[in-house]
């Protein structure tokens, strides 16, 4: 619903679509005041109407609906939608999200987040910049810092830009227009509840439960080519609190906040970016760089440093993986820049990331998985080790 309003960043009077903090909240009282707590404190810009949408589930605590409607708003419209029935997470979410058609964009928050000062100022900016990239489909808050697949450490490649592109929808913080969100719609009114499963699909979520809406925004941007719009330096973290789809707060999804203000973001496009990833966080730019030097298209090439693709399925006859395969090694690389794919970009001989060709068999490379281990939990000491074994074991008997 577009309208005439003022620049979510200057103030000033322009053709604008509101920009709308949906909160979707359950039963989670203390989330939720926490996750308002720092709504509240957040940095919005002056004399601009930014609608609140707290919408509560129906579930057996009322004290969520009363904190809901006693929370004080001052930035704006604020409106609590109660639900009389029970939504669940997919349905509630999507609901959520169909209110870009009333407010133009919204801004997504479960309730078990936590947001930066500056996640507005940033969201308005990067939907400013990226709200009509037909190959952008949503906007991320969150910095991943986690391969949730491999369980490795993540860190997109630095290319000077304030953001980087990943084919893997953000359920942790994230923001729509209304060209995002109906394109979604529109495809998963096509595919819901049918089998997602692929080759180019991650397995693990592929298999997550038809009540997951975050695997059908994953293979519809596989589908579509289009990726998520990610942060350098997040503006939401994760506490996992226990929940519908968690069982005890733990902080692997903790990542760093930004603190202070910023405007200004020099976003990339994913046409001129080298941080472009995959749904299994791989470096789409590696294709380009190893089809050039092999003199081959990028179709030939797959890229599987995490390890996490299925060996013999891939497309192309040659497959940059740390995986040791009985295959000719053209090429291999080591293990010694961060993040592991700066290796293959500043071309760092060694022997932990292998180029093979796929159609010449050949004796298996050997590969040191303590050193693997060692570069990615670099600070963690053999005792240290055994007491997280210890703990996740006792944790489960639990």
């Amino acid at each position: 619903m577009a309208e005439t309003g003022n620049d979510p960043l200057t103030g000033e009077s322009m053709d604008n679509n509101k920009i709308a903090v949906v909160i979707i909240a359950y039963e989670r009282e203390a989330s939720l005041r926490r996750l308002l707590d720092s709504v509240s404190k957040a940095l919005y810009p002056e004399d601009t109407d930014i609608p609140l949408v707290i919408s509560v589930d129906k579930g057996n605590n009322d004290a969520v609906r009363a904190l809901a409607e006693s929370f004080e708003w001052k930035h704006g419209e604020k409106r609590v939608i109660a639900h009389d029935t029970r939504l669940g997470l997919k349905a509630h979410v999507l609901k959520c999200g169909d209110l870009c058609r009333d407010y133009g964009s919204v801004i997504l928050l479960e309730d078990d987040l936590f947001v930066s000062p500056g996640y507005y100022l940033y969201t308005a900016e990067a939907l400013r910049s990226a709200g009509d990239d037909e190959r952008v489909g949503g906007i991320s808050l969150y910095d991943h810092l986690l391969n949730v697949h491999a369980r490795e450490p993540f860190y997109a490649i630095d290319d000077g830009y304030d953001n980087y592109y990943m084919q893997f929808a953000s359920s942790w913080g994230q923001a729509y227009n209304v060209r995002m969100w109906n394109g979604f719609r529109n495809w998963l009114s096509e595919n819901d509840n049918k089998d997602i499963s692929g080759t180019d699909m991650p397995k693990n979520v592929s298999g997550w439960s038809d009540k997951s809406w975050l695997k059908y925004n994953i293979r519809y941007l596989i589908d579509k080519d289009m990726f998520f719009l990610y942060p350098r330096v997040s503006l939401t973290t994760n506490f996992m609190d226990e929940g519908e789809h968690s069982d005890r707060t733990n902080t692997d999804l903790q990542v760093p906040l930004m603190c202070g203000k910023k405007t200004g973001y020099r976003f990339s496009s994913p046409d001129n970016s080298m941080a472009v990833y995959d749904a299994f966080f791989e470096n789409l730019h590696l294709k380009k760089i190893l089809a050039e030097a092999l003199d081959k298209g990028e179709k030939e090439v797959t890229v599987d440093i995490y390890g996490t693709k299925e060996t013999g399925k891939t497309e192309g006859r040659y497959l940059l993986t740390s995986k040791s395969l009985a295959k000719k090694v053209i090429k291999s690389y080591g293990r010694y820049l961060r993040p592991a794919d700066a290796n293959i970009i500043f071309d760092m001989r060694g022997n932990d990331i292998f180029l093979y060709d796929l159609h010449v068999q050949a004796k298996a490379p050997a590969v040191n998985e303590a050193d693997r281990l060692l570069y990615d939990y670099r600070a963690i000491r053999a005792e240290e080790m055994l007491k997280i074994l210890k703990y996740r074991l006792f944790s489960r008997k639990k």
